[in-house]
């Protein structure tokens, strides 16, 4: 298994005139693809980081059954999924594939940063998910590591720009300098047609229906049903996100975008926490 290694460089700078928005939207266009992690929970010091990461060198995509490994030399291993194919180990193996160096800092400043969907539950548990037709083609698993991370510590009001490089040279002094920018590209946004949903109101209410009978057999414990909404937009998507931020105030909020598709949210608490490793 080839290893690439990842020399780390940082700069740490004042960051009480700048928002994690803010860089965000002075990022972006120059670094396409990028992640924002927001956290709004600044009463204590363990909860009280943002992150930026832009400048992906490396990806792991799970979807239509493949497995697709991108890597920072341009290299690309594709592995078809059977029942043989254990995928959380094959992200794991992904994650092995990157020699980091050991450093000081307490908080998150390398490593993979991605989502994994709901349907990917059938890859770890025994599960039968079928898609049907209307279903959102995107992948239901993917991860990437990035060249730049951007933490934010709204406790003190500090930011550490992070330059992960493989062979290259690090580009914090063009990262700070995007910071320093006073302006940035602003797009309208601007909604077409009505709402569309993929169930009527009569659909839901089987679905409910047919819910509470499998609690009532004591198939499950607990069901989350959902319906989804759908309306075409010109513009920014990133707008929505900041209605969100505002409509619906969260300590976790995120925007991640893909290019092709944006997954974006807002959370009142962290699914999962990990402490000390």
């Amino acid at each position: 298994m080839k290893t690439y290694p990842l020399t780390t460089h940082y700069k740490k700078i004042i960051a009480d005139t700048i928002t994690p928005v803010s860089i965000y939207l002075k990022l972006r266009d120059k670094f396409p693809n990028s992640l924002l992690l927001e956290s709004s929970d600044y009463h204590a010091n363990d909860n009280s980081f943002s992150y930026i990461c832009c400048n992906p060198i490396a990806s792991i995509k799970v979807s239509n059954e493949n497995i697709t490994k991108v890597y920072p030399d341009g290299n690309q291993e594709i592995i078809t999924i059977d029942t043989d194919t254990d995928v959380s180990q094959q992200i794991h193996l992904f994650s092995k594939c990157f020699e980091r160096d050991q450093n000081e800092f307490k908080f998150i400043n390398n490593g993979l940063f991605g989502y994994i969907a709901y349907d990917a539950v059938r890859y770890f548990e025994d599960v039968e998910i079928q898609k049907k037709k209307g279903s959102l083609e995107i992948p239901d698993i993917y991860y990437a590591i990035y060249q730049n991370i951007i933490a934010i510590n709204h406790f003190n009001n500090e930011a550490y720009i992070f330059a992960h490089c493989n062979g290259n040279e690090s580009n914090i002094d063009e990262i700070e300098h995007l910071l320093k920018v006073k302006n940035f590209a602003a797009y309208n946004f601007s909604i077409e047609g009505d709402i569309t949903s993929n169930l009527n109101d009569e659909e839901f209410k089987q679905n409910v229906e047919k819910a509470k009978q499998h609690c009532f057999r004591g198939d499950v414990f607990q069901l989350v049903l959902s319906r989804r909404f759908s309306q075409k937009f010109k513009g920014d998507e990133f707008n929505v996100y900041r209605a969100l931020r505002s409509i619906n105030p969260s300590p976790y909020l995120f925007y991640f975008d893909y290019g092709d598709f944006k997954i974006f949210g807002s959370s009142p608490e962290a699914q999962l926490v990990v402490d000390k490793g």
